[in-house]
């Protein structure tokens, strides 16, 4: 009988990847990126253990679709990160894939064509050169980690990752996580929730076993040692904000009763925005109010943040496409991201050293 009544089905095709090694070997870690890497992880951890009072600031584009114009925003960001560098830690958000609700473009690794083609051997190498000349000019990278596979291609170039609201409660990706070698955040859920994030902390940082593939792309059962260095992100949810002095005091009460450290992230952008990325520089300075005020939680935010703002659809000519212009989430302009965080900076300065723990 033919198995191919019972199996495969629906699969039109299959085709198969480079190995990460091989990926690796034609797109070799330099010495520069390695040191970006290693100094990046461990400013994170150093903030997270609270030796260092700084606030690292995940900021950029919602996702990267034109690598010259990720370029240009990066030289923009490496100038600015070196002006701040006393009170923040700045990390370039480098989003690769974007989880969808229904459909859509997934992200320059699943199209880097941006027509449906999914030449996805090609977005990992453009994704992993990108992430070389990045780290190479000595600005940490951040990405989200949402594919299981992924990681093995590219992990070796990211300071801290990021679990999305549609996959923290995933075991999958909490699995996952207990072995990425950077520090994680874990959103809460797409309803406001903290309870799946809490339980995510708690799993992450214990061994866990699963299915995945090693550096040779076989299948191969993964065993890891759990990921010490695992937060929560507050982005709100169900149409409402939480990133005001109540919320943060709740998140840090639920932190305590399930013994975790309380360290918290805010995202700016989503719920606690409205959508409106206008609105983000606002949310930025209620942050610093907090901070000035003697929070000593709030260890982390992120902004989504591009060369010029708002979005657009992806049109049919993509010589159409507006340079330095979101393709998925608005983003706030490069002018107005630059004097919100020089702002942020000036409100959390004289209080920095109180922070320490």
């Amino acid at each position: 009988m033919n198995h191919r009544a019972v199996e495969d089905i629906n699969v039109l095709s299959t085709e198969v990847l480079i190995t990460p090694n091989d990926l690796k070997a034609q797109l070799p870690i330099s010495v520069a990126a390695e040191q970006t890497v290693v100094q990046g992880r461990q400013a994170v951890r150093s903030i997270l253990d609270g030796s260092d009072p700084r606030l690292f600031v995940v900021v950029g584009p919602c996702s990267i679709h034109d690598v010259s114009a990720a370029m240009d925003y990066a030289e923009r960001l490496k100038t600015l990160a070196e002006e701040l560098q006393d009170s923040l830690l700045l990390i370039m958000r480098v989003y690769f894939e974007k989880p969808r609700t229904t459909v859509g473009w997934k992200g320059l690794i699943n199209d880097p064509c941006m027509d449906d083609s999914f030449h996805i051997a090609q977005g990992l190498n453009i994704g992993r050169k990108l992430l070389l000349d990045l780290n190479s000019m000595g600005l940490p990278c951040a990405t989200e980690a949402l594919d299981p596979i992924s990681p093995q291609y590219m992990q070796d170039l990211i300071t801290w990752s990021a679990i999305g609201a549609r996959t923290t409660e995933s075991q999958t990706h909490r699995e996952m996580s207990s072995g990425l070698s950077c520090p994680v955040g874990f959103k809460n859920g797409t309803d406001g929730g903290l309870k799946v994030a809490i339980n995510a902390l708690l799993s992450v940082s214990h061994p866990h076993s699963f299915l995945g593939i090693n550096q040779q792309g076989q299948v191969a059962v993964v065993k890891t040692r759990g990921n010490p260095y695992s937060h929560i992100v507050l982005r709100g949810g169900d149409g409402k904000p939480n990133y005001d002095s109540v919320s943060v005091a709740l998140a840090e009460r639920e932190l305590e009763k399930a013994k975790l450290a309380q360290n918290i992230m805010i995202d700016t952008s989503h719920a606690n925005s409205n959508k409106d990325p206008g609105l983000q520089p606002l949310v930025l300075e209620n942050i610093g109010h907090q901070i000035a005020e003697g929070n000593r939680s709030i260890v982390g935010v992120m902004t989504e943040s591009n060369i010029h703002f708002g979005r657009q659809d992806i049109p049919a000519d993509l010589k159409e496409l507006r340079y330095g212009v979101s393709v998925t989430d608005g983003c706030l302009d490069w002018d107005n991201t630059a004097l919100s965080l020089r702002k942020l900076s000036a409100q959390i300065k004289p209080v920095l050293a109180s922070r320490r723990r």
